[in-house]
C-alpha cells in the first residue's frame, strides 16, 4: 500500500510541476491544484496511515492521530478558495488583455495599441 501511495504522490507532483511550467494561465492553475493535492497526500501520509483504529482515544487502545487529518482538511478548504481566486484573476486578466499567456507579451502589445 505504501508503494501505491508514494507512486500516487509522485505522479501528482510530476504532473503538477509539468503543468506549472506551461505558458498559459489555466494549465498553471491546474498544476498548482495538482501539486497541492500531492502535498495534502504527503502530509496525510506523514501522520502514519492507520486503518481499523478508532479516531477517539479509548482506554488502552491505539488510535489514529487526528492532527494530520485536521491539517489536510484545512489545506483542502484553503486550496479550494485559492483556486477559485486564481480562476477569477485569470478570467479578469483574459478579459483585460485578450490573452492567457503568463509571460506578459499581451500586456506590452496592448500598451503599444493604446499609445502608452
Amino acid at each position: 500500500m505504501e508503494a501505491a501511495f508514494a507512486a500516487a504522490i509522485g505522479v501528482l507532483c510530476a504532473s503538477g510541476i509539468y503543468l506549472l511550467l506551461c505558458a498559459r494561465v489555466f494549465p498553471v492553475i491546474l498544476g498548482i491544484t495538482l501539486f497541492s493535492y500531492a502535498i495534502n497526500l504527503f502530509v496525510l501520509g506523514m501522520g502514519r496511515l492507520a486503518t481499523g483504529k478508532p479516531p477517539v482515544v479509548a482506554p488502552g487502545a491505539q488510535y489514529a492521530d487526528p492532527v494530520p487529518q485536521a491539517l489536510v482538511l484545512t489545506a483542502i478548504v484553503i486550496g479550494f478558495a485559492m483556486t477559485a481566486f486564481t480562476v477569477v484573476l485569470a478570467l479578469r486578466s483574459l478579459a483585460m488583455t485578450g490573452s492567457d499567456h503568463v509571460n506578459g507579451e499581451a500586456i506590452e502589445s496592448n500598451k503599444e495599441k493604446l499609445g502608452a
